[in-house]
C-alpha cells in the first residue's frame, strides 16, 4: 500500500485488531458469516476504545436538547443488535418483558434522554459486550446458506446483519462529533 494511504488509515484512527489491515474471517464461523464477524467486532472495538476511558459528565454530555447523550447511543446500539439478533437468529419477535427492556433505547429520544443518564460508560459497554456474545455464539450455530436466506420478499440476512453494521458505524460519527463539542459546555 502506497505510504499516503497508511498515514490517512492512521488518521482516522482506522487501528486493525489483528494488527493487519486485512479483512479476514472470524475463527469458528463459515467464511461469509465469518468475514461479517470480523467487521463486527472490528467497528465495536473501535467505538469502544473510543469511549472507554469517558468520565461521567461526558457520558451524559447533552449537544443540545434533542441530542442523544453517548451513553444513550451506546444503550441504543445494543437494543439495535439484540432486535435484530432476536429476529434474524432467533426467528422471533420481542416479549414484552424485552420490548420493556429495548424499546426506549432503540427509539432514543426524550424518553432516552431522562431513563439513560448517571451511569458510568462501562455500565453501557457491559450490557452491549453480553448482546455482542450472545450475538457472536448464535453466529457460530449458523453457515453461509442461512446467511443467504432471504428474511422476507426483499431482504437477507447477510444484509440484516450489514445493517447492524452500518447502523453502528452512523452513530460512531455521532460520538465523534459529541466528543468534540465537549470543551464547548460552560
Amino acid at each position: 500500500m502506497k505510504k499516503c494511504c497508511v498515514i490517512i488509515l492512521l488518521f482516522f484512527g482506522c487501528l486493525s485488531t489483528n494488527g493487519q489491515y486485512i479483512l479476514e474471517p472470524a475463527d469458528g464461523y463459515s467464511e461469509r458469516i465469518g468475514l461479517m464477524v470480523y467487521m463486527l467486532e472490528e467497528l465495536k472495538s473501535r467505538i469502544t476504545g473510543n469511549i472507554r476511558s469517558l468520565n461521567q459528565d461526558q457520558t451524559d454530555y447533552l449537544l443540545d436538547e434533542k441530542g442523544n447523550r453517548i451513553g444513550a447511543i451506546i444503550m441504543h446500539l445494543a437494543a439495535t443488535e439484540k432486535y435484530y439478533q432476536v429476529e434474524s437468529l432467533e426467528g422471533r419477535e420481542f416479549s414484552e418483558a424485552e420490548e420493556k427492556k429495548w424499546l426506549v433505547a432503540a427509539g432514543l429520544g426524550s424518553k432516552a434522554r431522562k431513563e439513560f443518564k448517571g451511569k458510568p460508560i462501562s455500565y453501557y459497554l457491559n450490557i452491549w459486550d453480553e448482546v455482542r456474545q450472545k450475538t457472536l455464539t448464535l453466529l457460530k450455530q449458523k453457515d453461509d446458506e442461512w446467511f443467504g436466506q432471504m428474511v422476507d420478499e426483499s431482504v437477507n440476512h447477510h444484509w440484516v446483519w450489514y445493517h447492524v453494521m452500518e447502523h453502528q458505524a452512523n452513530h460512531m460519527g455521532q460520538i465523534e462529533l459529541i466528543k468534540n463539542r465537549f470543551s464547548e459546555k460552560p
